[in-house]
């Protein structure tokens, strides 16, 4: 047998000596051959990487792990590297959605005037990244994990007379998505239309039959990026909606954290994800409603002007509120990375504090300077994160961020009551941020988010409560600790991947 296998391997080398002298030049041409062609491939898919003008550590990083892995760098570049998505605008939509922003901020431009200057800047800030405008809410509550926002999101659509629209990232089919299914049957079987937008790969596991109530009821149902053969086969690996979008009747509206999961559902588990959500009101409503619909639009293909015919109901007018609040948006359709700007944005311009709560802390240079520079500057500066989140390499490259964040002043909290799901800042006493994007370059940069800002102590002082609560169940880190090297090490290595965390 071994004799076999040895002539066998002879002969195959013979054969590749004998093919490589009869190649013109022998071994030298191959040589020459191979480093010319090999020359060729780098140089036009550095061209390629250069002309998407990524930051300069991006895209070196890029060339270099094409150099270093022919043929399947390209594969890996062309599923995950950076491209940009183009999404069609409602125009006539966000028109009535802009001359209605103006109507409800009239109420508070007095107060505006009076404002910081800072607050005024980055509410104009907003509104030049995610093209809505700064409206108002006649109601902001703040609502504390999954039961009381699950309550909350079930009686707002037991209510609806119109319309009940939801775009999230995780739907699965449990206990709580069952229910809330059926809930939407009933709906649609009222004749409220229904549609029902949910990311492809996040909510994977929802089946064709488990939808069929909904669809036979009168529902739509959307898949965003869903994975096919075509022009949608690249987006569909790195480019997700994260958003948590709830609209009822154009005049109520929810987004936060929570997903529709039993894990997120404290009745049902009792190792339920501790997370918040938000609850609006009012005017405000109008620009998680255009959020909706244009990424409705994008993922189904429904004429526009069929939405513009049903404008009133879609984007009913309703009256000013006393809570100033802004809906932003990022994607990976715009360039300017509207909730990162705000976020950074927000801690240069804090005066007193800066209180952040993420469970995936992986910044990049600009997020990671605004909040060591805040700290230095003597604000009290505290970022609360999970001890463990669900993804070790997010948890290991977390870590590797302390030691310089906690030598500039900055308070690090670990909550060990579970996991850890909210994505939350309050700055000063007079603003506030929620919402489904986490302070990483994922959120930032790859994924479809949506945040509220609100402006005054509406949602800035029940954040703040709650943020101090969960202090109780959290440890700070200590600033001279020590760890095993094999750790340490860990972590700095899953730091090298923070640009696709």
């Amino acid at each position: 047998m071994l004799a076999t296998l040895h002539d066998t391997w002879a002969g195959l080398a013979a054969g590749i000596n004998q093919g490589i002298e009869r190649f013109p030049g022998g071994h030298d041409g191959l040589t020459t051959t191979i480093s010319v062609v090999w020359s060729l491939y780098i140089a036009v898919l550095a061209v390629w990487i250069l002309l998407q003008k990524r930051a300069p550590v991006s895209t070196l990083s890029w060339i270099l792990s094409m150099a270093l892995l022919p043929f399947l760098g390209y594969v890996v570049y062309y599923f995950f590297g950076p491209q940009r998505l183009k999404k069609q605008r409602l125009k006539r939509l966000r028109s009535q959605t802009l001359l209605y922003g103006e109507t409800d901020f009239s109420k508070l431009r007095a107060a505006a005037d009076h404002a910081p200057p800072v607050l005024r800047q980055l509410a104009r800030l907003g509104t030049a990244t995610s093209e809505l405008p700064i409206s108002t809410a006649t109601r902001v509550d703040l609502l504390v994990d999954g039961a009381a926002t699950f309550d909350a999101i079930f009686d707002a659509i037991r209510a609806a007379r119109h319309h009940v629209h939801l775009e999230y990232y995780i739907f699965e089919p449990d206990h709580i998505g069952t229910a809330l299914r059926d809930l939407l049957v009933a709906k649609a079987a009222e004749g409220v239309q229904v549609r029902l937008l949910v990311d492809a790969m996040g909510s994977k596991r929802l089946s064709a039959r488990f939808l069929a109530p909904l669809v036979a009821a009168g529902g739509q149902i959307g898949l965003f990026h869903a994975s096919r053969i075509g022009r949608r086969l690249r987006p569909v690996i790195n480019f997700r909606t994260h958003r948590k979008i709830v609209v009822c009747d154009g005049h109520t509206g929810f987004t936060g954290g929570i997903n529709i999961t039993d894990e997120e559902d404290q009745r049902t588990r009792a190792d339920a994800y501790h997370d918040v959500h938000l609850r609006i009101e009012g005017g405000a409503v109008r620009q998680l409603q255009m959020t909706f619909l244009e990424d409705w639009v994008y993922t189904t293909g429904e004429r526009p002007r069929a939405m513009a015919e049903h404008s009133g109901q879609l984007l009913p007018d309703t009256p000013p509120g006393d809570h100033a609040v802004q809906i932003l948006t990022s994607g990976p359709d715009s360039g300017l990375e509207g909730i990162h700007r705000m976020y950074v944005a927000a801690i240069n311009g804090a005066m007193g504090r800066v209180w952040l709560t993420t469970p995936y802390f992986v910044p990049g240079e600009p997020g990671l300077m605004a909040l060591t520079s805040a700290a230095l500057r003597g604000l009290d500066v505290q970022l609360l994160v999970p001890r463990r989140s669900d993804s070790a390499i997010v948890s290991a490259a977390a870590r590797s961020y302390f030691d310089e964040l906690i030598a500039a002043g900055v308070k690090v909290w670990e909550y060990r009551a579970g996991m850890l799901h909210s994505k939350t800042m309050v700055i000063d006493d007079h603003c506030a941020f929620i919402g489904t994007a986490n302070f990483d370059n994922r959120s930032f940069r790859l994924n479809f988010e949506v945040c509220a800002v609100v402006y005054g102590p509406a949602l800035a002082e029940p954040l703040a409560r709650q943020f101090t609560a969960d202090l109780a169940q959290a440890k700070a880190v200590a600033p001279m600790r020590r760890l095993p090297f094999l750790r340490k090490l860990g972590d700095a290595a899953a730091r090298l991947f923070s640009p696709v965390l």
